[in-house]
């Protein structure tokens, strides 16, 4: 559109670039007959955000069913009248309108953009009538899957090695697990999609390409119809997989179970403390990286008096990383914060770091099981075990005065 405002004209690109946008989209979808013949009812949510208009017209690209939306959210409305706090990656506190729409018309799934749509949240009816909210790491596992299923599936080929899937430090290791089990590559980036865009731009110079890439918070690549999160094609590339799953009469619920199943349990515990005293930080960080009479980079070798070894140490405050032939971290490092990764021999990867923004430790904790550990409640209990120790013996939270996460 072409506005005349007297000294010249001023060009709006919204259209254009709109159509542009789907036109990249489409290439990157499935688009199966499927999409339209799935008896699944999905009901959409915007969260008061500028989401929804976009959002309708990926799933008519990718010929799926129309949305059931709610209607109070569609709309943009800095006030955020129907919400307590418009995230989805809240829950269902911040779900409940969208559960009360999706209740009234039957729907079995409920996808949510956060307000300015480059998040996505998924939540699934269960059989007996509660509704499950997926977790970022959980989200990121369905759509890993399916992105790697559905491009094998249309482009068969001898070697996928110059295909990517990504995720960042804190997430969960699922991306890595998929892309290794079926043939592609995997690289880890710092947490932000800053670092993921960049690094997929990096890729594709060099003829290479990442198919997915994921963080813990509800963010998502998926292709590469833009370089960063965003929650619109995940949204397109979800309901593909809904209405894939559904017409074979799978649930999202029973694919995470299978994906767990194949390549092994993954599980997560995260959390965090509050610290309001920067010198105690970093008097916790210097005692974990000088741990053996006062050594520079000397850390913790076993947690439980040697239950549990440490087998790799990654500290991106130091560059210290155990697993490289100099012992120099590859990726980037910060003289102002702390962030360590170890790696135990039972696949434990535990990160601890510090927050940019708030006074938080916080903690991320993954247990990447074998496939043939298929007991989930024995998987679990040794991650709280092995949590609990960690905290207890890396973070000392009782000495140091450390305040626990309130929930």
């Amino acid at each position: 559109m072409v506005y005349n405002i007297g000294i010249g004209n001023i060009i709006d690109p919204f259209s254009e670039l709109t159509e542009d946008y789907m036109s990249k989209l489409k290439l990157n979808l499935v688009n199966s007959s499927y999409n339209v013949l799935a008896t699944v009812s999905v009901t959409y949510t915007a969260m008061h955000g500028v989401g929804y208009p976009f959002v309708v017209k990926a799933f008519e690209t990718a010929n799926l069913k129309e949305l059931i939306p709610v209607t109070e959210q569609i709309t943009p409305d800095p006030e955020f009248s129907t919400v307590v706090f418009p995230n989805p990656e809240e829950g269902k506190s911040a779900l409940n309108l969208a559960i009360k729409t999706a209740d009234e018309n039957g729907s079995q799934v409920i996808l949510a953009n956060d307000p300015d749509a480059d998040r996505l949240a998924i939540a699934e009816k269960t059989s007996d009538g509660q509704w499950k909210v997926f977790s970022g790491n959980e989200i990121g596992a369905l759509l890993c899957w399916w992105i790697v299923y559905s491009f094998k599936m249309r482009s068969p080929a001898a070697s996928y090695k110059n295909l990517y899937t990504m995720s960042s430090t804190v997430s969960s290791h699922i991306a890595r697990t998929i892309a290794l089990r079926e043939g592609l590559s995997f690289e880890e980036t710092l947490t932000g999609f800053k670092w993921m865009g960049n690094r997929a731009h990096q890729l594709r110079s060099s003829g290479k390409q990442v198919i997915f890439a994921f963080e813990e918070a509800i963010g998502f690549m998926c292709r590469d119809t833009v370089l960063d999160k965003d929650g619109v094609s995940a949204a397109a590339h979800a309901g593909e997989l809904i209405a894939f799953l559904y017409t074979r009469r799978e649930t999202l619920n029973s694919r995470l179970n299978r994906i767990y199943e194949e390549y092994g349990h993954h599980i997560t515990k995260n959390s965090y403390y509050i610290c309001h005293d920067p010198v105690t930080i970093k008097s916790i960080f210097n005692r974990i990286n000088h741990f053996h009479n006062g050594e520079d980079n000397t850390y913790p070798t076993s947690i439980l008096n040697g239950k549990y070894n440490v087998v790799a140490v990654r500290d991106l405050h130091t560059g210290y990383d155990s697993t490289k032939p100099d012992h120099k971290a590859v990726l980037p490092i910060s003289k102002s914060s702390f962030m360590v990764t170890f790696a135990f021999d039972n696949g434990l990867i535990a990160t601890l770091r510090t927050s940019g923004t708030e006074p938080k430790l916080k903690y991320y904790t993954e247990l990447c099981a074998s496939p043939e550990l298929p007991d989930v409640d024995s998987i679990t209990a040794t991650l709280d075990e092995m949590v609990a120790a960690i905290v207890d013996e890396f973070l000392e939270p009782q000495k140091n005065g450390l305040i626990p996460r309130s929930d």
